[in-house]
């Protein structure tokens, strides 16, 4: 059965520090793993240490001002007693709440941006552990999102390597013998959702382990976390009312100009 392995606290007690600029990443869970992690196994690592050691960090007088650089395409934005909240596409493709741009758990005086290149970064903590332990593992880099028409937010894999993402059942039969047309698990956000529970948001544990997929982990190359990015044009809710609203006005403007 599938299990996030319980008290993940353990591992940092083995050593996951704060993580800064130009950590080795890829020792620093390797000290903390070792004889604790297993061929099958898949580590779920939060961006955010990543984006740390990649030096992710910039100077920010206002967060507002680097969101706007993080981002290709504003989705929708609304203004609120506490401010404007935009959800945008960002460099990486992601659709998500202020480009992905963190200001907590940082110096007060920067921002901390998500990683270049998420599933990249994955592929160098999956090669290097593997490389350092001999195991063959599957990584997944989490970050937290908000839904559509959900409350709350959850953690997703924006990062892959060694791991399938999504597993197609289409042509496939349910239970009851009907053949299935369209259903394809997203897995790695299943995944880093479950690890989350127990990774949580402050309790100072970036890296959990889930057992028990081990057939979703192979050696081979298969597409990482971007392959879950719905492309632009099969997005039926590609911008927000307001901004759909303007788009038409605009449109309507020309046509009339």
């Amino acid at each position: 059965m599938p299990r996030v392995l319980s008290r993940p606290d353990r591992l940092r007690a083995r050593g996951i520090p704060e993580i800064r600029a130009g950590d080795d990443l890829v020792e620093i869970i390797r000290h903390a793993a070792e004889g604790r992690v297993h061929t099958g196994d898949i580590l779920v690592v939060t961006s955010k240490i990543v984006s740390k050691a990649e030096g992710r960090t910039v100077a920010a007088t206002t967060r507002d001002e680097v969101i706007a650089q993080e981002t290709v395409r504003v989705v929708a934005e609304r203004a609120h007693p506490g401010g404007v909240t935009r959800i945008v596409q960002n460099r990486n493709g992601l659709v998500m709440a202020a480009a992905g741009v963190d200001a907590s758990n940082v110096d007060d005086d920067v921002v901390l941006l998500l990683p270049e290149d998420p599933d990249a970064s994955a592929l160098r903590l999956r090669n290097g552990v593997r490389d350092m332990l001999g195991i063959e593992v599957g990584v997944i880099v989490s970050d937290t999102f908000g839904r559509p028409w959900r409350l709350g937010q959850t953690d997703v894999a924006i990062g892959a390597a060694g791991v399938a993402v999504m597993v197609d059942l289409a042509g496939t039969a349910d239970a009851n013998g009907r053949t299935l047309s369209v259903t394809a698990p997203a897995v790695g956000d299943e995944i880093a959702a479950a690890a989350d529970l127990v990774k949580g948001k402050t309790g100072g544990t970036p890296v959990a382990v889930v057992r028990g997929l081990a057939h979703l982990v192979t050696a081979e190359a298969p597409p990482g976390g971007a392959a879950l990015i719905r492309p632009l044009e099969d997005d039926l809710f590609s911008t927000g009312t307001a901004e759909a609203f303007a788009a038409g006005k605009r449109s309507a403007e020309e046509r009339a100009g």
